[in-house]
This record gives C-alpha cells, structure tokens and sequence, in this order.
C-alpha cells in the first residue's frame, strides 16, 4: 500500500527498465508531470526513482523531487521513454486495474489521462513527451 519509497537497488531496477545509469545528457531534456490519486487521496512520488544513491549515477529517466517531475535527460535524441519505464525503476506494479498492491474494484479500471485526454490500454507503453501531465486515477 502506499505511500512507495523509491528502492534501494537501482542499478537492476534500472536494467530491467531497459536503461543504463550515465552518460547523462541534454540531447533530450524534457518534464513530464505524475499524479496519482487512489480513492481521492494524492499518493507520493518520491525523490531519486532512477538514482544511485551509492554513486549519485542517474538513468536518462528519473526523479529528483517528490512534486510528481519525471526527469527525461538522455544522452541521444529519439530514443522513446515511457511510463513503465519509471514505475519499473520504482518497482511498483502498474496495470490497467492495478498501482502497487491497490486494485480496482471488480468490473472497474484504473482512469488514465495524458493532459486531459483518457488514455486507453496498457499505461506502462504510455510514451512520455515534453510538458505532459500523466494522472492516474483509481477510485
């Protein structure tokens, strides 16, 4: 249940993300922006997703804050990061009904919105781009 703190283990977290900790870059520089709220209440993100605490060492997605700022700093331009990608950094289950050990009642999924729009399918490929505003909804 929540509130997740981000996970000590972060070079695998990070490789099984499909990522690597450095180079860092500003070839791609962007801030995409989480909120999750389950049965009304803000749930935390937390500062360093993606960060090695014993090197200071980052993948190109990450968190610095607990404000909900995914950090998208690569080192190439066109690569394709997503949602799934920090929560598998996180080590936090995300599914269409399932955030964590939280499940939507039966017959209900979770509400998924990229800058106001419902997104449908599976919101671990949901792309992250510049300026967007992720809010992921369980009632």
């Amino acid at each position: 249940m929540p509130p997740w703190p981000a996970p000590a283990d972060v070079p695998a977290r990070v490789a099984d993300a499909g990522l690597d900790l450095g180079p860092m870059g500003m070839a791609e520089h962007y801030h995409p922006q989480l909120r999750i709220v389950i049965g009304g209440k803000e749930v935390p993100i937390p500062a360093d997703i993606g960060v090695d605490p014993a090197t200071g060492a980052m993948s190109a997605v990450h968190t610095h804050e607990t404000d909900g700022t995914i950090h998208i700093e690569a080192d190439t331009t066109g690569e394709t990061f997503t949602l799934g990608q920090l929560f598998t950094q996180w080590g936090v289950k995300l599914t269409p009904t399932q955030i964590g050990g939280v499940t939507a009642k039966d017959g209900q999924q979770m509400n998924v919105t990229s800058n106001g729009a419902p997104v449908a399918g599976d919101p671990m490929d949901l792309r992250l781009e510049p300026d967007q505003k992720i809010v992921l909804r369980l009632p």
